[in-house]
C-alpha cells in the first residue's frame, strides 16, 4: 500500500558516520551540534533566528509564554489541526477561541479571525494546514491593528513561501515540527524563531528550566519558569545531515502537488484547494474535495493507495468541546475532504495512477 505518510531520513552512508561520531563523543546532551544546526537551519529557510527544542509542541509552548499569554487570556486558534496544537493552550491555562475556515483551503478565515477577537485576545495561532500558506497578508494586518502577537505554526509547511519568502518570517513567532513523518525528520524535535531579538535570552532559558546554559550552576539564578525543552546532540546531527538533502525533499512534494493541482481539479465531481497567488505550498499532503470523500477512499484502496482524512478537528474531542461554538464552514470542509499520498516517496507512475484511479471512480 503507497502511504499517506512516511519517515525519510538521509542515505545510511551519509548519516551513520555523522550519527557514530556524535554517539561516541562523549557529548550527548545540548552542545556545538545543535547550535550549528540552529545556524544553519535559519540561513538555509531564511529565518532571523532557530532555537531548537524537544518538539514542535514545545515551541509551540515557548512560543505562547514569550507572546505574553496567561492563565484566562483567550488564543484564536483552528480546530483543523493536529490535536496538540491546541492541548498546549490549555495547558499555560489559556481559552482557545476556534476560528472558522476558508472552506477552499482548510486554513484559518481571516474574516473569522476578525470577529473573534475580544478584550481577552493575546494571540492568533494559525497552522498552515497540509503545507498550504494561510492568507498570511490578511491576518497580519488583522493582528497589527489589533496589537496582537501572531504565531505561524508551520509543522506541515517546512519549505513553504509567502511573497517570496520563507514561511515563518511573517508572523511575530514561528514554530516548525521535527517529528517522524514531517518533511524532514530528527526523530523528534522543533524549531522556535522570532522577530523580536531581545527575547532570544527568555526563550533559551525557557528550554532549559529557566537555566541559562554557560554559567555554573552555583552562580546562575532562576528567574522564570522554564522546561526540559531542549533538543540534544544526537537530534542536531540527524537535523544536520537533513539539510543536505531536504530541498530535493521539499522539491518532490511540490512537484507532486503541482501535478496534481493541474489533473485532478480537471476531473469532473472534485476539486482542489485553492490559496493566495503569492503562496507556494510545501504540500505536506495532498488533499481532494468530494462530495463522496469514501468513495475516493475506497477507490485509492483498490489500486493500492492509502488515503483518509487523518486529522480530526479538534472540537469533536470532549476536552474542547466547551470552547467549540459554530463553525459551520469547517464542517463542510471536514465533510467533503480526504488526502492522498503527495511525498517523495511518490514517483511518477505513482502520481498517474492515482489520478487514473480518481477519474474512473
Amino acid at each position: 500500500m503507497l502511504p499517506l505518510i512516511k519517515v525519510g531520513l538521509p542515505e545510511s552512508n551519509k548519516l551513520m558516520p555523522m550519527l557514530e561520531q556524535v554517539l561516541y563523543s562523549g557529548m550527548l546532551a545540548e552542545g556545538e551540534p545543535v547550535y550549528e544546526f540552529e545556524r544553519q537551519f535559519a540561513r538555509h529557510f531564511g529565518l532571523d533566528r532557530a532555537v531548537a527544542m524537544s518538539s514542535g509542541t514545545a515551541a509551540l509552548h515557548a512560543a505562547l509564554v514569550l507572546a505574553g499569554v496567561a492563565a484566562g487570556d483567550e488564543v484564536i486558534t483552528t480546530s483543523m489541526t493536529a490535536e496538540p496544537t491546541n492541548v498546549v493552550i490549555l495547558q499555560i491555562g489559556a481559552i482557545p477561541v476556534f476560528a472558522d475556515v476558508d472552506i477552499s483551503s482548510g486554513n484559518l478565515d481571516p474574516a473569522d479571525i476578525a470577529q473573534k477577537i475580544t478584550k481577552k485576545t493575546r494571540a492568533i495561532v494559525v497552522v498552515h494546514y497540509a503545507g498550504i500558506p494561510v492568507r498570511l497578508a490578511e491576518i497580519a494586518e488583522i493582528a497589527q491593528r489589533h496589537g496582537i502577537p501572531l504565531i505561524e505554526d508551520c509543522a506541515h509547511a517546512l519549505g513553504a513561501r509567502y511573497n517570496d519568502k520563507g514561511i515563518g518570517c511573517v508572523g511575530d513567532f514561528a514554530i516548525f515540527s521535527f517529528q517522524a513523518i514531517k518533511h524532514m525528520t530528527t526523530i523528534d524535535g522543533g524549531v522556535l524563531t522570532f522577530k523580536d531579538e531581545s527575547l532570544l535570552r527568555a526563550a533559551k532559558k525557557f528550554r532549559w528550566f529557566g537555566l541559562e546554559k554557560g554559567i555554573p550552576r552555583t552562580e546562575v539564578d532562576i528567574t522564570s519558569v522554564g522546561y526540559k525543552y531542549n533538543m540534544h546532540n544526537v537530534a542536531a546531527t540527524i537535523g544536520l545531515a537533513q539539510l543536505d538533502v531536504i530541498d530535493n525533499v521539499i522539491s518532490r512534494h511540490q512537484a507532486n502537488g503541482h501535478f496534481f493541482d493541474e489533473h485532478i481539479s480537471s476531473i469532473s465531481g472534485l476539486s482542489v484547494p485553492t490559496f493566495d497567488a503569492t503562496a507556494l505550498p510545501s504540500y505536506w499532503l495532498y488533499t481532494v474535495f468530494s462530495d463522496d470523500f469514501a468513495d475516493i477512499e475506497k477507490r485509492l484502496a483498490e489500486v493500492g493507495v492509502a488515503a483518509n482524512k487523518l486529522h480530526r478537528p479538534n472540537h469533536y474531542h470532549s476536552i474542547f468541546k466547551p470552547y467549540a461554538g459554530e463553525l459551520p464552514q469547517l464542517e463542510k470542509y471536514y465533510q467533503r475532504m480526504i488526502h492522498v499520498p503527495c511525498g517523495w516517496w511518490v514517483t511518477d507512475d505513482d502520481r498517474e495512477k492515482i489520478v487514473d484511479a480518481l477519474k474512473r471512480g
